[in-house]
Protein backbone atom coordinates (compact mmCIF):
# COMPACT_ATOMS: atom_id res chain seq x y z
CA UNK A 1 0.00 0.00 0.00
CA UNK A 2 1.32 3.43 -0.97
CA UNK A 3 0.90 6.25 1.66
CA UNK A 4 0.00 9.39 0.33
CA UNK A 5 -1.70 11.28 3.32
CA UNK A 6 -0.72 11.32 6.87
CA UNK A 7 -2.06 14.16 9.10
CA UNK A 8 -1.75 14.67 12.88
CA UNK A 9 -4.45 15.95 15.37
CA UNK A 10 -4.80 16.21 18.67
CA UNK A 11 -8.36 16.22 20.33
CA UNK A 12 -8.84 16.98 23.69
CA UNK A 13 -11.68 15.75 25.81
CA UNK A 14 -12.75 16.60 29.59
CA UNK A 15 -13.75 13.71 31.85
CA UNK A 16 -14.70 13.45 35.13
CA UNK A 17 -14.02 11.41 37.91
CA UNK A 18 -15.96 13.14 41.12
CA UNK A 19 -12.32 13.39 43.04
CA UNK A 20 -10.10 15.67 43.76
CA UNK A 21 -7.52 17.45 41.33
CA UNK A 22 -3.84 16.74 40.91
CA UNK A 23 -2.97 13.56 43.03
CA UNK A 24 -0.89 12.05 40.41
CA UNK A 25 0.55 14.05 37.44
CA UNK A 26 2.33 17.67 38.14
CA UNK A 27 -0.76 19.54 36.51
CA UNK A 28 -4.64 18.53 37.36
CA UNK A 29 -5.36 15.78 34.97
CA UNK A 30 -9.14 16.44 33.75
CA UNK A 31 -9.21 15.95 30.01
CA UNK A 32 -8.05 13.10 27.60
CA UNK A 33 -5.80 14.39 24.92
CA UNK A 34 -6.12 12.20 22.15
CA UNK A 35 -3.53 12.65 19.51
CA UNK A 36 -4.68 10.88 16.42
CA UNK A 37 -2.84 9.74 13.20
CA UNK A 38 -4.82 9.70 9.69
CA UNK A 39 -3.18 7.83 6.82
CA UNK A 40 -4.57 7.99 3.51
CA UNK A 41 -3.87 5.05 0.41
CA UNK A 42 -4.12 5.51 -3.00
CA UNK A 43 -7.08 3.47 -3.14
CA UNK A 44 -8.37 6.20 -0.44
CA UNK A 45 -8.82 4.14 1.60
CA UNK A 46 -7.92 5.80 5.23
CA UNK A 47 -6.47 3.99 8.83
CA UNK A 48 -6.99 5.92 12.06
CA UNK A 49 -3.78 5.48 14.99
CA UNK A 50 -3.44 6.91 18.30
CA UNK A 51 -0.22 7.98 19.89
CA UNK A 52 0.33 8.60 23.91
CA UNK A 53 -0.48 12.25 24.43
CA UNK A 54 -1.30 13.19 27.82
CA UNK A 55 -0.23 16.42 28.47
CA UNK A 56 2.46 16.24 25.93
CA UNK A 57 0.28 16.10 22.98
CA UNK A 58 1.98 18.93 21.13
CA UNK A 59 5.76 17.40 21.49
CA UNK A 60 3.96 13.86 20.12
CA UNK A 61 2.19 16.05 17.21
CA UNK A 62 4.99 17.63 16.50
CA UNK A 63 7.31 14.66 16.36
CA UNK A 64 5.35 12.62 14.04
CA UNK A 65 4.81 15.88 11.50
CA UNK A 66 8.80 16.75 11.38
CA UNK A 67 10.85 13.41 11.79
CA UNK A 68 8.33 10.38 11.44
CA UNK A 69 5.93 11.66 8.56
CA UNK A 70 9.30 12.06 5.65
CA UNK A 71 9.86 8.27 6.64
CA UNK A 72 6.33 7.39 4.99
CA UNK A 73 4.92 9.73 3.14
CA UNK A 74 5.04 8.38 -0.31
CA UNK A 75 6.42 5.11 0.28
CA UNK A 76 4.64 1.51 0.00
CA UNK A 77 4.62 -0.32 2.58
CA UNK A 78 3.94 -3.88 2.39
CA UNK A 79 5.80 -5.26 5.72
CA UNK A 80 4.65 -3.15 8.59
CA UNK A 81 6.74 -4.83 11.24
CA UNK A 82 9.70 -4.23 9.07
CA UNK A 83 9.18 -0.70 8.38
CA UNK A 84 8.44 0.09 12.23
CA UNK A 85 12.00 -1.68 13.36
CA UNK A 86 13.26 0.66 10.26
CA UNK A 87 11.46 3.71 10.99
CA UNK A 88 13.21 2.82 15.06
CA UNK A 89 16.75 2.47 13.45
CA UNK A 90 16.03 5.94 11.82
CA UNK A 91 14.82 7.82 14.73
CA UNK A 92 17.11 6.08 17.51
CA UNK A 93 19.31 9.42 17.88
CA UNK A 94 15.82 10.99 18.85
CA UNK A 95 15.32 8.38 21.45
CA UNK A 96 14.31 5.12 22.28
CA UNK A 97 12.12 6.18 24.47
CA UNK A 98 9.16 8.98 25.13
CA UNK A 99 7.60 11.20 22.14
CA UNK A 100 9.78 9.17 19.84
CA UNK A 101 8.04 5.95 20.49
CA UNK A 102 4.77 7.56 21.40
CA UNK A 103 4.83 9.24 18.11
CA UNK A 104 5.89 5.68 16.30
CA UNK A 105 3.36 3.74 18.36
CA UNK A 106 0.68 5.71 16.73
CA UNK A 107 1.48 6.19 12.66
CA UNK A 108 2.22 2.08 13.48
CA UNK A 109 -1.33 1.81 14.44
CA UNK A 110 -2.59 3.88 11.63
CA UNK A 111 -1.02 1.49 9.06
CA UNK A 112 -2.19 -1.64 10.64
CA UNK A 113 -6.06 -0.36 10.86
CA UNK A 114 -5.14 1.08 6.74
CA UNK A 115 -4.20 -2.38 6.02
CA UNK A 116 -6.93 -4.37 7.56
CA UNK A 117 -9.80 -1.74 5.81
CA UNK A 118 -7.62 -2.56 2.89
CA UNK A 119 -8.36 -6.24 3.00
CA UNK A 120 -11.91 -5.82 4.37
CA UNK A 121 -11.30 -8.01 7.54
CA UNK A 122 -11.35 -6.65 11.22
CA UNK A 123 -7.95 -6.09 12.68
CA UNK A 124 -8.00 -9.34 14.72
CA UNK A 125 -8.08 -11.23 11.61
CA UNK A 126 -4.70 -9.96 10.77
CA UNK A 127 -3.21 -10.67 14.36
CA UNK A 128 -3.62 -13.98 14.78
CA UNK A 129 -5.66 -17.41 13.64
CA UNK A 130 -8.55 -17.66 16.35
CA UNK A 131 -10.06 -14.67 18.13
CA UNK A 132 -11.90 -14.27 20.91
CA UNK A 133 -15.34 -12.56 20.77
CA UNK A 134 -15.43 -10.77 24.33
CA UNK A 135 -12.45 -9.77 26.98
CA UNK A 136 -13.40 -9.21 30.49
CA UNK A 137 -12.05 -5.90 31.31
CA UNK A 138 -11.53 -4.73 35.30
CA UNK A 139 -12.44 -1.10 36.10
CA UNK A 140 -9.40 1.06 36.53
CA UNK A 141 -9.96 3.98 39.09
CA UNK A 142 -8.19 7.43 39.32
CA UNK A 143 -5.97 8.32 42.80
CA UNK A 144 -8.45 9.44 45.28
CA UNK A 145 -6.92 9.38 48.42
CA UNK A 146 -10.05 9.56 50.34
CA UNK A 147 -11.50 6.99 52.22
CA UNK A 148 -15.04 7.95 51.32
CA UNK A 149 -15.39 9.03 47.36
CA UNK A 150 -12.58 5.88 46.37
CA UNK A 151 -14.59 2.74 48.38
CA UNK A 152 -18.14 4.30 46.70
CA UNK A 153 -16.73 4.33 43.59
CA UNK A 154 -15.43 0.71 43.37
CA UNK A 155 -18.98 -0.47 44.66
CA UNK A 156 -20.68 1.87 41.83
CA UNK A 157 -18.20 -0.04 39.12
CA UNK A 158 -19.56 -3.34 41.07
CA UNK A 159 -23.15 -2.20 40.54
CA UNK A 160 -22.40 -1.20 37.01
CA UNK A 161 -21.43 -5.05 36.15
CA UNK A 162 -17.34 -4.97 36.65
CA UNK A 163 -15.92 -8.15 38.66
CA UNK A 164 -12.29 -6.58 39.25
CA UNK A 165 -11.55 -3.15 40.35
CA UNK A 166 -7.79 -1.39 40.14
CA UNK A 167 -7.14 1.31 42.45
CA UNK A 168 -3.96 3.92 42.17
CA UNK A 169 -4.18 4.27 45.49
CA UNK A 170 -0.82 4.52 47.11
CA UNK A 171 -1.72 5.48 51.34
CA UNK A 172 -2.65 1.51 53.27
CA UNK A 173 -5.48 3.11 54.55
CA UNK A 174 -6.90 4.10 51.55
CA UNK A 175 -6.61 0.76 49.83
CA UNK A 176 -8.10 -0.99 53.25
CA UNK A 177 -10.80 1.52 52.90
CA UNK A 178 -11.48 0.01 49.13
CA UNK A 179 -11.11 -3.71 50.31
CA UNK A 180 -13.46 -3.81 53.01
CA UNK A 181 -16.51 -1.28 51.01
CA UNK A 182 -15.98 -4.36 48.26
CA UNK A 183 -15.68 -7.51 49.89
CA UNK A 184 -12.67 -10.30 50.06
CA UNK A 185 -14.04 -12.27 47.15
CA UNK A 186 -13.64 -8.98 44.37
CA UNK A 187 -10.20 -9.36 42.54
CA UNK A 188 -8.53 -6.13 43.58
CA UNK A 189 -5.58 -4.51 42.39
CA UNK A 190 -3.73 -0.97 42.89
CA UNK A 191 -1.18 1.13 40.38
CA UNK A 192 0.79 3.05 43.26
CA UNK A 193 2.81 4.50 39.75
CA UNK A 194 6.22 4.26 40.85
CA UNK A 195 5.77 6.10 44.61
CA UNK A 196 7.22 4.00 46.67
CA UNK A 197 11.24 3.20 47.84
CA UNK A 198 12.67 -0.73 47.26
CA UNK A 199 12.11 -0.57 51.35
CA UNK A 200 8.36 0.98 51.57
CA UNK A 201 7.10 -1.60 49.14
CA UNK A 202 8.90 -4.65 51.36
CA UNK A 203 7.30 -3.10 54.22
CA UNK A 204 3.86 -3.04 53.15
CA UNK A 205 4.05 -6.55 51.28
CA UNK A 206 2.73 -8.32 53.96
CA UNK A 207 0.03 -6.24 54.51
CA UNK A 208 -0.92 -6.27 51.29
CA UNK A 209 -0.90 -10.02 50.96
CA UNK A 210 -2.93 -10.22 53.92
CA UNK A 211 -5.78 -7.88 52.00
CA UNK A 212 -5.55 -10.59 48.80
CA UNK A 213 -4.13 -8.41 46.58
CA UNK A 214 -4.48 -9.40 42.84
CA UNK A 215 -1.44 -7.53 41.91
CA UNK A 216 0.87 -4.43 42.77
CA UNK A 217 1.48 -2.44 39.99
CA UNK A 218 4.70 -0.20 39.44
CA UNK A 219 5.49 0.25 43.17
CA UNK A 220 8.80 1.54 42.32
CA UNK A 221 11.21 4.06 41.09
CA UNK A 222 12.93 3.90 38.32
CA UNK A 223 10.53 1.77 36.89
CA UNK A 224 13.30 0.22 34.57
CA UNK A 225 15.23 -1.07 38.19
CA UNK A 226 14.26 -4.90 36.92
CA UNK A 227 16.97 -6.37 39.85
CA UNK A 228 15.00 -4.57 42.69
CA UNK A 229 12.11 -5.33 40.88
CA UNK A 230 12.28 -9.10 40.81
CA UNK A 231 13.68 -8.64 45.10
CA UNK A 232 9.63 -7.77 45.50
CA UNK A 233 8.18 -11.10 44.12
CA UNK A 234 7.69 -14.13 46.01
CA UNK A 235 6.01 -12.37 49.13
CA UNK A 236 2.37 -12.94 48.12
CA UNK A 237 1.39 -10.53 45.95
CA UNK A 238 2.09 -10.48 41.96
CA UNK A 239 4.42 -7.38 41.22
CA UNK A 240 3.55 -5.90 37.40
CA UNK A 241 5.40 -3.66 35.03
CA UNK A 242 5.62 -2.31 31.93
CA UNK A 243 3.66 0.74 30.81
CA UNK A 244 6.26 2.78 31.12
CA UNK A 245 8.61 0.42 29.07
CA UNK A 246 9.37 1.05 25.82
CA UNK A 247 10.24 -1.64 22.80
CA UNK A 248 10.55 -5.43 22.50
CA UNK A 249 14.29 -4.95 23.40
CA UNK A 250 13.41 -3.54 26.96
CA UNK A 251 10.59 -6.25 27.75
CA UNK A 252 12.78 -8.68 27.29
CA UNK A 253 15.49 -7.35 29.45
CA UNK A 254 13.03 -7.31 32.51
CA UNK A 255 11.38 -10.89 31.56
CA UNK A 256 15.15 -12.26 31.52
CA UNK A 257 15.85 -10.61 34.95
CA UNK A 258 12.84 -11.94 35.87
CA UNK A 259 11.47 -8.67 37.53
CA UNK A 260 7.27 -9.00 37.04
CA UNK A 261 4.79 -11.41 37.40
CA UNK A 262 2.97 -10.37 34.41
CA UNK A 263 3.91 -7.12 31.70
CA UNK A 264 1.86 -4.21 31.11
CA UNK A 265 2.92 -3.18 27.43
CA UNK A 266 0.61 0.26 26.28
CA UNK A 267 -0.03 -0.11 22.38
CA UNK A 268 0.21 4.10 22.00
CA UNK A 269 3.59 3.95 23.89
CA UNK A 270 5.54 0.57 23.66
CA UNK A 271 6.16 1.15 19.43
CA UNK A 272 3.02 0.42 18.37
CA UNK A 273 0.66 -2.95 17.30
CA UNK A 274 3.93 -4.05 15.59
CA UNK A 275 6.03 -3.92 18.91
CA UNK A 276 3.17 -5.31 20.96
CA UNK A 277 3.21 -8.45 19.16
CA UNK A 278 6.89 -9.06 19.48
CA UNK A 279 5.86 -8.75 23.02
CA UNK A 280 3.42 -11.07 23.02
CA UNK A 281 6.11 -13.99 21.82
CA UNK A 282 8.41 -12.76 24.47
CA UNK A 283 5.55 -13.16 26.87
CA UNK A 284 4.81 -16.61 25.37
CA UNK A 285 8.77 -17.74 25.72
CA UNK A 286 9.10 -16.55 29.11
CA UNK A 287 5.71 -17.64 30.22
CA UNK A 288 4.10 -14.26 31.48
CA UNK A 289 0.86 -13.12 31.82
CA UNK A 290 0.39 -10.10 29.66
CA UNK A 291 -2.30 -7.15 31.71
CA UNK A 292 -2.18 -4.74 28.80
CA UNK A 293 -2.36 -1.29 29.79
CA UNK A 294 -5.01 0.92 28.21
CA UNK A 295 -6.40 3.99 30.00
CA UNK A 296 -7.69 5.16 26.31
CA UNK A 297 -11.19 5.69 24.61
CA UNK A 298 -9.52 6.18 21.15
CA UNK A 299 -7.64 3.99 18.33
CA UNK A 300 -5.95 3.19 21.50
CA UNK A 301 -8.67 0.94 23.48
CA UNK A 302 -9.81 -0.48 20.30
CA UNK A 303 -6.43 -1.72 19.05
CA UNK A 304 -6.07 -3.08 22.38
CA UNK A 305 -8.89 -5.37 21.94
CA UNK A 306 -8.22 -6.69 18.96
CA UNK A 307 -4.45 -7.53 20.27
CA UNK A 308 -5.73 -9.41 23.26
CA UNK A 309 -8.68 -10.98 20.91
CA UNK A 310 -5.60 -13.30 19.41
CA UNK A 311 -3.80 -13.61 22.84
CA UNK A 312 -5.69 -16.57 25.12
CA UNK A 313 -3.27 -15.95 28.25
CA UNK A 314 -4.59 -11.90 28.47
CA UNK A 315 -6.76 -12.62 31.24
CA UNK A 316 -8.30 -8.78 31.36
CA UNK A 317 -8.21 -5.43 29.34
CA UNK A 318 -8.00 -2.06 31.33
CA UNK A 319 -11.32 0.10 30.91
CA UNK A 320 -10.54 3.24 32.24
CA UNK A 321 -13.04 4.31 34.47
CA UNK A 322 -14.54 8.11 34.41
CA UNK A 323 -17.00 9.95 32.77
CA UNK A 324 -15.97 12.02 29.46
CA UNK A 325 -18.02 14.75 27.89
CA UNK A 326 -17.42 13.20 24.50
CA UNK A 327 -16.69 9.75 22.63
CA UNK A 328 -14.89 9.28 19.92
CA UNK A 329 -16.44 5.54 19.47
CA UNK A 330 -19.20 3.87 20.76
CA UNK A 331 -17.17 2.62 23.58
CA UNK A 332 -19.84 2.66 26.16
CA UNK A 333 -21.71 0.29 23.56
CA UNK A 334 -18.88 -2.50 23.43
CA UNK A 335 -19.50 -3.10 27.46
CA UNK A 336 -21.43 -6.38 28.55
CA UNK A 337 -21.81 -7.17 31.75
CA UNK A 338 -17.77 -6.49 33.12
CA UNK A 339 -16.50 -7.39 29.49
CA UNK A 340 -16.00 -5.84 26.56
CA UNK A 341 -16.75 -6.96 22.93
CA UNK A 342 -14.21 -7.15 20.22
CA UNK A 343 -14.82 -4.77 17.71
CA UNK A 344 -15.83 -6.87 13.73
CA UNK A 345 -15.97 -4.08 11.37
CA UNK A 346 -13.31 -3.51 9.13
CA UNK A 347 -10.03 -2.47 10.25
CA UNK A 348 -10.16 -1.18 13.93
CA UNK A 349 -14.14 -1.87 13.78
CA UNK A 350 -15.54 1.02 14.60
CA UNK A 351 -16.25 4.25 13.15
CA UNK A 352 -14.81 7.64 14.68
CA UNK A 353 -18.02 10.31 15.39
CA UNK A 354 -16.93 12.79 13.81
CA UNK A 355 -19.09 15.31 15.32
CA UNK A 356 -16.99 14.81 19.24
CA UNK A 357 -13.74 14.69 16.68
CA UNK A 358 -14.59 18.16 15.24
CA UNK A 359 -16.19 19.32 18.55
CA UNK A 360 -13.32 18.96 20.75
CA UNK A 361 -10.58 19.22 18.14
CA UNK A 362 -7.71 21.28 19.28
CA UNK A 363 -6.93 24.32 16.88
Amino acid sequence: MKITSLKTFVVEIPFHDGGKERVITPLTWHTLENVLIRVEDELGNVGWGEAFGYFVSDSVRAMIDRLIAPLILDQTVSDIPAWNLNAQLRLHIFGRYGVTLFGLSGVDMALWDLKARREGVPLHRLLGATARESIPAYASLVRYNDNVIGPATCERALREGFKTIKLHENVLDHIVACRRAIGDDVPLATDVNCSWTVEDARELLPALAELNLAWLEEPIFPPEDFVALSSLRGQGVDISAGENWCTAVQFENALAAGAVDSIQPSVTKVGGISECLRIAELASRYDTLVLPHSPYFGPGLLATLHLAAVQPDVPLVEYHYVETDGWLYDVKGQLDDGAMHVPTGHGLGLDLNMGVFERFLKK
